[in-house]
């Protein structure tokens, strides 16, 4: 298993992030990652998820359902694999 971190930027679309929350929140609850930990930046404008996969492309595969993704709200996101020490 590889751990990712998952970092996002939301777009200046206040309506749509809050259509969007409760499912991103729900969505990553309900997949019982191992290793997940995830949350808002204090500003709120954006958000780091880290959690593990198999292999990359799981991970790709878990972001893009990502809520937030498909709602086309966010402005930035990168997935990244992380050497956690």
């Amino acid at each position: 298993m590889t751990r990712y971190a998952f970092f996002y930027f939301m777009k200046d679309d206040p309506e749509g992030v809050r259509d969007a929350v409760p499912r991103h929140i729900e969505y990553w609850k309900t997949l019982a990652l191992a290793d997940y930990m995830g949350g808002p930046f204090a500003d709120r404008s954006g958000g780091l998820i880290t959690f593990s996969a198999s292999n990359e492309a799981e991970a790709e595969r878990l972001v893009a359902a990502d809520p937030f993704v498909t709602a086309g709200v966010l402005s930035q996101h990168w997935l990244k694999p992380w050497l956690v020490s």
